[in-house]
Order: structure tokens, then sequence, then C-alpha cells
């Protein structure tokens, strides 16, 4: 199972992630970064959360695997 996680001191909210994967990220429009949605999204997002970590211009997204 996969956890996401961000690191506010990287994050500049951006919002690429919240493009990506926006049932697991959401950007506020006077937040400074992001709010995870679902921490543990399901499997089927797997791509879509990737995608978002992958992309985010400041690295601040990190997904780690859990059993």
């Amino acid at each position: 199972m996969m956890r996401v996680s961000v690191d506010p001191d990287l994050c500049q909210g951006h919002g690429v992630c919240e493009s990506e994967a926006p049932t697991v990220f959401s950007l506020a429009k006077n937040a400074a970064t992001v709010t995870i949605l679902a921490e543990r999204p399901d499997e089927s997002l797997r791509g879509q959360v990737e995608a978002a970590v992958r992309f985010c211009p400041t690295s601040a997204l990190r997904i780690t695997e859990e059993e």
C-alpha cells in the first residue's frame, strides 16, 4: 500500500500535484502548501500520484510503501 507525504518546507504551492491527482491533493487559493486528501490512496490512483510526485517542481512529495 502506498502512502503519500508532503514536505511543507519544500512545497511552494505550485499546484501541479492537484492537476495530476485532484482526488489526492488539494490546494486552496491562498494556501502556501498542498493538502493531502488521501494519505493512503487507492492503488488505482498510483499512476496519477506517481505523476504528481515526478512533476512536482520542488520535489516536495514522496511515496512510501507500507504493508
